[in-house]
Formats: structure tokens, sequence, C-alpha cells
């Protein structure tokens, strides 16, 4: 699992650079259209959680401790949920989000294989 945190906390990273620019660009067409949705600020706060979980990611990665795994599955898990209902217009967040709920996946293996070698 040190790979999976490794690679993943580095693309969460590189993706949430692309999820903030594409957030703002729907974010501005949403307020020129006014259209009232706010797929934009939704975009924002996966890109955050996708930060904040890449971040942890990294960090923990020889730690395989149920706290940081815990921590990305909150993380990943926020950022699944938020791009889901929200999207809106913004199409691309369905696929940020795809790629949050894969992280949450492999958060939830992980957890349950560090239990059971307790």
């Amino acid at each position: 699992m040190k790979t999976w945190k490794l690679v993943s906390g580095i693309i969460s990273i590189v993706l949430s650079v692309f999820v903030v620019f594409q957030s703002m660009m729907a974010g501005l067409a949403n307020a020129l259209e006014e259209s009232g949705q706010v797929s934009g600020s939704a975009g924002l706060v996966v890109s955050i959680c996708m930060l904040c979980g890449g971040i942890v990611s990294i960090v923990s990665r020889k730690n395989n401790s149920k706290g940081t795994n815990i921590a990305l599955l909150i993380l990943f898990g926020l950022a699944t949920l938020t791009g889901f209902i929200l999207a809106g217009n913004y199409s691309d967040l369905y696929l940020w989000s795809a790629w949050c709920l894969i992280n949450v996946v492999l958060a939830f293996i992980s957890l349950r294989k560090g239990a059971s070698k307790i």
C-alpha cells in the first residue's frame, strides 16, 4: 500500500491544480450566466480536499495506522460527495469525484488490511 499512497498522493496534488483552474472558469461561467449554480465553488472544495488528501497520503505512506487511513477516507470522501452532488453544469467534476472515490475505496482496503494484521 506504500506505492498506492505515494502515487495517489502525487496524482491528487497535480490534479488539484487543474481542478482549481477549471473551477474558477466554471464559477466565472456560472456568474456570467447568472444560473445560480454552485459547481465552481464545489470544484474549489473538491480541489482543496484533493490537495489535503494528497499531502496526507504522501506523508503517511510509511505509516499504516488507522488514523491516517481514516483521515484519507474523510478527505477523499468529502471530495467525492461534494463533487457528485454539486457538479451541476461542471461535468468534469464527475471525473475528479470518481478519482476521489477510487482513493476512498483504496483507503478503506488499506484500513481493513491494517486492522486484520493486529
